[in-house]
């Protein structure tokens, strides 16, 4: 009765973890999916998109958390087989530094325009 009572209560951990384990892997892919580009749809992610594309993105995305790569593998991965294009926030290098200058710049150079112009209008 107590090896009973024992695997029971075994059985119910290993279930409880593993369900677990496939929730956090489903998150994981839900993460991921949301920051790629839909090629085949114009304008929608991959966790949006019903396309053949999108469904085996997220196929490929589950296969590879299954052999245990992180996210920034994958996004490797992605990025070496479809291009930089395909990912909503690409990563900070000196390909992308403008591009994440810009908003920066256009920021303050509209800040210092309201400034001249509210000095401006005083005088």
């Amino acid at each position: 009765m107590k090896i009973l009572k024992t695997f029971c209560i075994l059985l119910i951990f290993f279930l409880f973890f593993q369900n677990h384990s496939l929730a956090s892997s489903s998150q994981q892919v839900d993460k991921i999916s949301k920051n790629l580009r839909c090629l085949i749809c114009q304008g929608q992610s991959v966790y949006d998109s019903q396309s053949d594309f999108a469904l085996s993105m997220k196929t490929l995305i589950k296969k590879k958390i299954d052999e245990g790569k992180n996210d920034d593998e994958i996004y490797d991965f992605l990025i070496s087989k479809y291009g930089e294009w395909i990912v909503y926030e690409p990563k900070f290098n000196k390909n992308t530094f403008f591009l994440w200058l810009l908003p920066i710049l256009v920021f303050l150079g509209g800040g210092w325009l309201i400034i001249k112009k509210i000095k401006y209008t005083k005088l």
